[in-house]
């Protein structure tokens, strides 16, 4: 597409002048973007309203709408994230080794930027505020291509951060937003690859799965999150209460909300009734196993499916654990390695969940919701990866670079 091409072009050519700036000049304007945005808000929320009557139009489901919308709190939530990424050192440069050879050839390890970095994801509108300002720190260049429906605020967060680019002689091209919110643009940025160093899908399951599946361009995936917590028969159950509940319901859209609950079957007489019938005051709908509809006639049994869904809404899968061994056991095949927890008093219990959990981030005895760039002190995040290769867990600043190799010598031959 052409507008790709072009975008690609702008981009590249920003990424040579980008990469090299300084740590000063980059957070200088990290600094003017954040202030922008709380200079803007009245401008943000006025086009974000305009997407969020479009999505009511179309009938799309409250999860999506709250991941959709802004408020004035959100945005200074956006600045602050900025201006976190600010107070951070610099990636950039970083001599992670320095070896002499015995030829007296100097070798040093430096993190470099990644180069042009493309960013697919759907409606949510902060990632692009997220996004922009991690690359912009890590020396990279971006081509932004949002879902249709967070379309409008997107432009605006765009506008607001290019303009201050200019505004402190950085080029506006260092971030780029794609125009087309076609299906066909989507494919052509997996497959930009004579501008593109990189393409990480952000959103739900079926978005990653088209990236991973058709990308030509070298992609992470940042997958969803089907995440557990196991409830251990030493738990203390006013902690595991307070945990679960923050957990399933503080933000049920977000990918580290929890999807499955298990129970120690030691304890599930005891407190299965007690958690279900809190959870269903918060109008949580019980999807659960037969010891757990037979505990709590409300529940609805679960089906195969049911254990490998992540559901992004006010609905949790309950299952009755015979042990820890079957409850880590379920876990790893059904989870999907993005985040998992142990509410547990039991010292080696807890080791062994730590090790044996394959997951980005494990827990014990704290909600998963904690799984997230700002909260781990990145400031942001770019996604969160579920994958083992470059990165795993939050995205940070330094998961945004490379390494190169330079090497000093004195007229070395081979």
């Amino acid at each position: 597409m052409e507008e790709l091409r072009k975008k690609g072009t702008l981009a590249k050519e920003a990424s040579v002048i980008l990469s090299t700036a300084t740590a000063d000049a980059k957070n200088q304007a990290l600094m003017k973007i954040a202030q922008a945005f709380l200079d803007s808000t009245e401008y943000i929320l006025e086009e974000n309203q305009k997407d969020i009557d479009e999505a009511r139009k179309n009938n799309i489901g409250e999860g999506l709408i709250d991941r959709l919308t802004l408020t004035s709190d959100r945005i200074e939530q956006m600045a602050e994230g900025i201006r976190q990424i600010a107070a951070l050192p610099d990636p950039v440069g970083e001599v992670l080794s320095s070896t002499t050879r015995p030829n007296g050839l100097e070798i040093k390890t430096v993190r470099v930027p990644l180069g042009v970095v493309g960013i697919i994801y759907e409606a949510r509108p902060n990632v692009t505020a997220d996004a922009a300002a991690l690359c912009i720190k890590s020396g990279n260049a971006c081509i932004l291509r949002c879902g249709k429906e967070a379309h409008k605020s997107s432009m605006a967060i765009t506008k607001v951060i290019r303009d201050a680019l200019k505004s402190v002689n950085l080029p506006e091209n260092c971030v780029n937003l794609v125009e087309d919110t076609s299906r066909e643009s989507a494919f052509a940025l997996m497959k930009l690859r004579d501008y593109l160093d990189v393409i990480i899908p952000r959103g739900g399951a079926g978005l990653i799965r088209s990236v991973v599946e058709n990308a030509t361009v070298p992609a992470i995936e940042t997958g969803t999150g089907n995440c557990h917590i196991f409830v251990d028969e030493s738990a203390d159950l006013d902690m595991a209460e307070k945990i679960i509940i923050n957990a399933k319901t503080s933000r049920p859209s977000v990918c580290n909300a929890e999807e499955k609950l298990l129970v120690h079957k030691g304890i599930a007489k005891v407190f299965l009734p007690r958690i279900l019938g809190a959870l269903s005051q918060k109008g949580v709908e019980i999807i659960g196993d037969e010891v757990v509809c037979s505990l709590f006639p409300d529940a609805t049994p679960a089906t195969e499916e049911d254990w490998g869904t992540e559901y992004l809404d006010l609905k949790i899968g309950v299952k009755v654990a015979e042990s820890l061994d079957d409850a880590i056991s379920h876990i790893n095949k059904y989870g999907s390695l993005h985040s998992e927890a142990i509410i547990t008093e039991n010292a080696e219990n807890t080791q062994k969940f730590l090790d044996t959990v394959d997951a980005a981030a494990v827990y014990v005895n704290a909600s998963t919701r904690f799984t997230d760039g700002f909260e781990f002190g990145f400031g942001a995040e770019i996604g969160i990866s579920t994958q083992k290769l470059h990165a795993r867990g939050p995205m940070g600043l330094a998961a945004m670079t490379t390494t190169k190799y330079k090497i000093y010598g004195n007229g070395q031959i081979r």
